[in-house]
Order: C-alpha cells, then structure tokens, then sequence
C-alpha cells in the first residue's frame, strides 16, 4: 500500500535528522581544533562540490534563474545566519542540549504554517506537538543557573530556521531539490569564509581533520535534501514534529561518539518525544483509513531529480 504524502514526509524528516545529527557530532568534535568559521567553510565547500556533483549526474543544474528565485535566496539566507548561531552555540553546550533547544523548531513551524498558510491544525496534533515540547523541557530543564548566552543563539538558530523551512515549504515545485541545496551549501561555505578572520583566523589543518570535515558535508546531502522533500511533500503541521527524532539520534551519537552519558531524567523526556511521535503517526494511519484513496495516494509535487 503507498504511503500516504504525510507518512512519506515524516519518514524524510527522520532520514534528514539522522544526516544532520552525524555531521553535528562530527562539527562538534572538531569545535577545539578550529573556529566556527573555518568549520562553516571547509564543511561548506566539501558539502557543496558533493551536491553540485550530484545535480549534474541527475541533470538537475538550472539555469541561474532559479538559483537567485527570491524564496531559494531567503531559505540560504536564513540557512546561513541558523548556522552561525547553532555551531556557536554548540561549541560550548553538550550535543544533545543544543539538539533540545532546537526541538522547540516543530511548535514554531506549525504556528507559522497555521498564521501564514492557514493549515488546519487540530486539537489531536497540537497535542502531540505540545507532548513532545514537554519532553524537549525534562531533558533541557530549563532554570536561570543553565540559561547562557549560548541557550539564547541556540533559539536565534530556532527562529531563523522557522523562516527557512516555511520559505521553503513555498518555493516552485518546478525547481528541483537540488537548487535549494547547491544554493544552500554554498551561501553557508562563503559565510563561513567571511568570518574565519573575526573569528581568530585559519588554524592549520591535519589530514584527518579535512576527512573528518569531507566526512560531516557528505551527511549534509541527505540532510539538505531530505528535509526539502519532507516540507514540500506533507502538512508541515505533521512533518515538522518528526523533527524530534534529531534529539534521539543526538542523545545515542552523544553517549557512543563523545561520551556524554545521558541520565534518568533525559531518558524520560525522551520517552515523551518517542511517545508523541508515534501517536502521530498512529493519528495519520487512523486518517488515512477515512480518505478515499485517490486523496492519499496523489503525488503533490512534480518529480525534482533526485
């Protein structure tokens, strides 16, 4: 039986979470041998010859039109500037906690989709959402002795990824995955060659530091890819709370990657998140079942390449 829009958006969103979770683990373990800039760069530009490769073998390289479509330009813009926040951010927050912080993005997103888009949002999915929140709150506990300047570049990165994912969701389904993510890649590398300097400039790198680097920008590409598809293809409404699953992959790479042991306390709010998660998905099966099969079955936008 296909997948309804909805479950195939949820199921982009964790495969993209997955993507971004490995290469913030690997950033992170990289945050003491060069500033967020360099990162930003080296990671950038290894990230976008990876995508640029990719849309040529797939013949998905338009013409500059596209690249400079105001909404492509706002969705890197907004990239950019979450970037520079949340590699800040993470540099002196453990992965997990900053990964937290960011769970606040689905609660953001879905108002935005229902103020700007008006997407109807029901009571049972407001529910969901607020349930995994909750369990975001246990594992931060939030209070004023662990609120840092760092909490709050961590929710600058929250309210600049809002817009991206909003504008994202409004880009032409003429133009394909690809642009977005070439566009993005590459915005991201030249920020982050413009700040090497004010940042404490370039420190040299080893051979296994630049791999390390190659190594995170190719986790970029699903990443990149797979949360374009995910905001296009369902209700952003239903999509974005699967972003929860980056908190369960930042809490195991966390433990086996960096040796960040997550307590008690962590592990019931995770329990919250995971429960959230699978009550939407029950939700959606239970409203499949009630929708013709014409209505769950349609393809909601043209094929893009990938």
């Amino acid at each position: 039986m296909a997948l309804s829009p909805n479950l195939r958006g949820a199921a982009f969103m964790a495969v993209s979470m997955f993507g971004f979770t490995i290469n913030d683990t690997i950033s992170k373990s990289l945050t003491d041998e060069m500033n967020a800039g360099q990162l930003m760069f080296v990671r950038g530009a290894f990230a976008t010859l990876f995508i640029v490769l990719l849309a040529w073998q797939q013949k998905a390289l338009h013409g500059p039109r596209s690249w400079f479509q105001p909404l492509v330009l706002l969705r890197a813009f907004c990239e950019l500037f979450a970037t520079v926040a949340f590699l800040t951010a993470l540099a002196h927050m453990p992965l997990a906690n900053v990964s937290a912080v960011l769970q606040s993005l689905p609660l953001a997103v879905t108002m935005g989709a229902a103020l700007v888009f008006g997407e109807t949002v029901g009571w049972r999915r407001w529910l969901a959402i607020l349930v995994g929140f909750v369990g975001v709150l246990v594992i931060v506990r939030p209070g004023f002795e662990g609120f840092s300047t760092y909490s709050l570049l961590a929710l600058v990165s929250v309210a600049f990824c809002a817009v991206r994912d909003l504008a994202t969701r409004q880009i032409p389904k003429d133009i394909p995955t690809l642009v977005p993510s070439v566009v993005t890649a590459a915005a991201v590398a030249a920020c982050g060659g413009l700040l090497i300097v004010p940042m404490g400039g370039w420190s040299p790198m080893t051979g296994e530091e630049a791999f390390r680097l190659a190594l995170a920008a190719l986790m970029l590409i699903p990443g990149y890819i797979f949360i374009i598809l995910a905001m296009r293809i369902g209700e952003v409404s239903f999509v974005a709370p699967f972003r929860y699953t980056a908190l369960l992959w930042a809490i195991v790479l966390g433990y086996a990657a960096l040796g960040e042991v997550p307590d008690i306390v962590m592990l019931a709010g995770s329990t919250l998140v995971v429960g959230s998660g699978l009550f939407s998905l029950y939700r959606e099966r239970v409203r499949g079942r009630t929708r013709p099969i014409a209505e769950t079955s349609r393809e909601p936008m043209a094929p893009d390449g990938t």
